[in-house]
């Protein structure tokens, strides 16, 4: 089981929290208010209120074993400061994985040069998933893999039913790669629908509207595929 250190239970903190103690991980939380702590204590496995600009006190509590921390301190008057002492406490412990979330790519670059190896940018990665939304309602789901690159779910639309892989000329025409199809057929023997997966289409391979389409492209290139 993983240990993970909540270091800041604001409304970030919080929730990230009690989705890592769901998901079965053991979470110490931390945090100054006392009130915030009697909140979490019954969801995570330990909650304690403490300084965590204080080392000392943070080895007291077990967070020199974690194998992950994460500094989700709010920063405005002095919580910076004591976000970036946290940083610097949580890598002079040794901690291998320290996550600290910034409210901008200026506090993030400092945070990094302190000893964060990652980086969570929580208000400019909604805004920029919701703008992306809004521009691309057509991808459903998508998984960056690489800076301006993923792996998205797109529901085949109208224009490309009963259209063969290589009718639709997605590689020429959009840079997009087709690697896997799930479609939902009917199975009359039972009465009801089955899933049907198509792992390596073919160009032969016919696309039906509705179609799942999973599909590898720039995240510009995504944005121009068809919508009906």
């Amino acid at each position: 089981m993983e240990r993970f250190a909540v270091i800041g239970l604001g409304r970030f903190g919080n929730k990230l929290a009690i989705a890592l103690s769901i998901s079965g991980a053991e979470v110490i939380a931390i945090d100054r208010d006392r009130t915030v702590i009697d909140q979490i204590r019954d969801q995570v496995a330990h909650a304690v209120r403490l300084d965590s600009t204080d080392e000392d006190a943070l080895r007291a509590q077990g967070v020199d074993k974690v194998d992950v921390a994460i500094v989700g301190m709010g920063q405005g008057g002095r919580g910076f400061e004591s976000a970036i002492m946290t940083v610097v406490s949580l890598k002079s412990m040794g901690i291998k994985k320290i996550c600290a979330r910034a409210q901008s790519l200026t506090a993030g670059e400092v945070f990094a040069a302190v000893g964060a190896t990652d980086v969570i940018y929580p208000e400019i990665e909604s805004a920029q998933r919701w703008a992306y939304k809004l521009i691309a309602p057509h991808v459903e789901e998508k998984i960056d893999f690489a800076p301006g690159f993923s792996l998205a779910r797109i529901t085949a639309p109208a224009s490309f039913h009963d259209k063969t892989v290589m009718e639709l000329q997605l590689r020429q025409k959009y840079n997009a790669n087709l690697v896997a199809i799930k479609r939902v057929e009917s199975d009359q023997d039972q009465a009801k629908p089955k899933k049907s997966i198509v792992n390596v289409p073919t160009p032969e391979t016919v696309i039906y509207s509705g179609d799942i389409m999973m599909i590898v492209a720039s995240d510009d290139d995504l944005a121009k595929l068809p919508q009906k």
